[in-house]
């Protein structure tokens, strides 16, 4: 029996409860590590890294909530506190006196290289790792078919901010 908006199966509502698990624990088990080893939470290595991808390590405030999972409420408070960490600053954009950009600074560069490792490390120990080459074509397959669409590659179009490896 297909399912309907208003009533799902079984079986469907206990894949979407199985990847609600997944990707908790996963989130919860990089933020764990990340502010253990480097004080940085993982909603500001996200910050940090989006900014490092960007072209000239800028993005504007909203171009920069709509890459991160955070509100734009939310990504207001936590590039506040990445700005009197010194590793974010506001800078008004020149062209529209209404925008501000995000601009990562080099302390926040080193900031992301020194935790780089341990979000990597993460991720092979608690993801990729795991799944044979096959099973991480399939869940990326699956994850795009998902996705609103393809992500934007990084203006560098190698995936990785430089030096952020």
């Amino acid at each position: 029996m297909k399912a309907t908006a208003e009533r799902l199966t079984e079986r469907e509502l206990g894949v979407w409860r199985t990847f609600l698990r997944a990707h908790s624990q996963i989130n919860r088990k990089l933020e764990a590590e990340l502010v253990a080893e480097h004080d940085l939470p993982l909603g500001s290595y996200d910050v940090l890294l989006q900014l490092a991808e960007a072209d000239g390590r800028r993005l504007r405030m909203t171009e920069l909530a709509d890459r991160v999972l955070l509100s734009r409420s939310g990504l207001t408070r936590l590039v506040d506190r990445l700005e009197r960490d010194g590793l974010v600053e506001r800078v008004a954009c020149a062209n529209d006196a209404r925008g501000t950009h995000a601009v990562l600074t080099e302390a926040g560069l080193g900031r992301l290289r020194g935790a780089a490792p341990t979000h990597l490390r993460g991720i092979s120990e608690h993801v990729t790792s795991r799944l044979s080459t096959d099973e991480l074509d399939q869940l990326q397959h699956l994850m795009l078919k998902l996705a609103d669409g393809p992500l934007e590659p990084p203006a560098g179009g190698c995936g990785a901010a430089e030096g952020v490896h």
